[in-house]
């Protein structure tokens, strides 16, 4: 049975499934933890141990459970369901939301409808593989909606991705959402050579790759410009093979703040995403962004902006035309930068991206409330 406080849209206690403890989705779970903490409601966030997330959400207060889940589905998915099974009887939410591919997976194979559940993808998961294995994802993902009440995408375009493959499911679009008063900056940064800086997880998704095969050209209009690299991942050991000397690896970092500052030009050169953070955080820090035109990007940049900061994802040549640009004006890189600002400002600060979701909660609450369920079986 639901709990009744369940119908209380004030008193919903959720629970968040998040498999990866570090970058983007981490970053968005512990804002919307923080702001669900702020109102009042129960939280709990079953997730990686020893990972940026859960230390960030116990911070903040919130119930942190120990799961051990790796991002990619395989042997350790049996042990991995059955590990949060035992943690969703443990806390008893009137809620589930869960975060990314695999935290998706898990979660809805153990609710499987029971209680109200929030499917949040950050991006799909047959965007990240390919040939059979991204058949069985979209077939996946096709089955799977039935076992979410709302499925809440952060764009209209990973909406429309996911039902061109066929997934079916009352969508919500939330966009994500940046602590604007976090990433303020006092103005341009005063480098003594132009300055891009990429920050994301080094790998595939990123296309950090695509950016090195991009450079030369940059170097070749720029000569003096530097390219740093903030993060970490699979592909970093390839990338620092492919560098040259003006490409710095500045590595994982504690605060992503200070390197958005220091950019003249941020850059995302993305294959696929949901509609990525870095670019949202470096607007808010005035910096202008140059980003690859996948899900999300659209909506994410000022509509005058497109033609200066959107190019075709894979496609070095346009990523060094649109850079080479931009570090060879700076009148026009501070315009786009305040321009940029005063765009996330009105539309992408975090508290909005809170107070939908919550909204989403209270619907799902009201339309489930008074429906009899079955308890997760032990």
């Amino acid at each position: 049975m639901l709990s009744p406080r369940a119908t209380d849209p004030g008193s919903v206690t959720v629970l968040h499934a998040v498999q990866p403890g570090d970058g983007g989705v981490a970053r968005v779970v512990a804002d919307l933890v923080r702001a669900q903490r702020a109102a009042g409601l129960g939280v709990a966030v079953a997730c990686p141990p020893d990972t940026v997330l859960s230390a960030a959400v116990r911070a903040e207060g919130a119930e942190v459970h120990d799961w051990r889940a790796g991002r990619d589905p395989g042997p350790a998915l049996v042990r991995e369901t059955a590990s949060l099974a035992r943690l969703v009887r443990a806390v008893g939410p009137d809620l589930v939301h869960a975060h990314s591919a695999k935290a998706g997976l898990c979660a809805r194979l153990v609710v499987r409808g029971r209680i109200p559940t929030v499917y949040q993808p950050h991006a799909w998961s047959f965007e990240a593989v390919r040939g059979t294995t991204a058949a069985l994802a979209r077939r996946w993902e096709r089955f799977g909606a039935r076992w979410a009440d709302r499925i809440l995408c952060v764009s209209e375009a990973e909406r429309r991705t996911g039902e061109a493959a066929g997934v079916e499911a009352d969508w919500s679009v939330v966009h994500n959402g940046v602590d604007t008063e976090r990433f303020a900056s006092d103005g341009p940064p005063r480098n003594p050579a132009p300055t891009v800086v990429c920050v994301g997880r080094l790998c595939r998704q990123k296309g950090q790759d695509v950016l090195l095969a991009a450079w030369p050209a940059v170097l070749a209009e720029v000569p003096a410009a530097r390219l740093v690299l903030v993060g970490d991942g699979p592909d970093a050991e390839g990338l620092r093979a492919a560098a040259g000397p003006s490409v710095r690896f500045a590595g994982d970092v504690g605060d992503t703040a200070p390197w958005y500052r220091a950019a003249d030009v941020v850059v995302l050169p993305s294959r696929w995403e949901g509609m990525a953070l870095a670019p949202l955080e470096a607007m808010a820090s005035g910096r202008p962004v140059v980003v690859s035109d996948v899900d999300g990007a659209r909506e994410s940049l000022p509509p005058a902006h497109e033609p200066l900061c959107l190019v075709p994802p894979e496609d070095p040549a346009a990523l060094a035309a649109a850079l080479g640009r931009l570090l060879g004006r700076p009148e026009l890189r501070h315009r786009l930068g305040r321009e940029a600002h005063a765009h996330v400002l009105s539309s992408f600060d975090v508290r909005r991206t809170g107070a939908a979701v919550a909204d989403v909660y209270r619907e799902l609450a009201a339309v489930r409330g008074a429906e009899h369920r079955e308890p997760i079986a032990q």
